[in-house]
């Protein structure tokens, strides 16, 4: 018994503006019930006293730390920019003028 239908695949892959044929229709069909299967024996696991987690690894924070510091010395910023004017990096104009 399948838990989707051929007509639930086309009317998704039509959502998502993909063009399929009935013969990778069948086979997605295949696939996507397979997956189902998979989910619905996840169901079945006892997760009472599992603790919730949004990582399957023990993962710390890998970021550092907020801390204002000083940034590079404009003049050096500059004299790895192509052309600047003013104290700025000068970038080609991308909309008309």
């Amino acid at each position: 018994m399948t838990r989707i239908s051929n007509e639930q695949v086309k009317h998704v892959a039509n959502l998502a503006r993909l063009a399929i044929t009935d013969v990778e229709a069948e086979k997605f069909t295949k696939q996507l019930d397979a997956i189902i299967t998979f989910a619905e024996q996840l169901n079945e696991l006892d997760t009472e006293n599992v603790e919730p987690t949004y990582h399957v690894l023990d993962m710390k924070n890998v970021f550092r730390e907020d801390i204002k510091q000083a940034g590079l010395p404009r003049e050096e910023v500059l004299k790895n920019a192509p052309e600047h004017q003013d104290g700025q990096i000068k970038v080609p104009a991308i909309i008309g003028e």
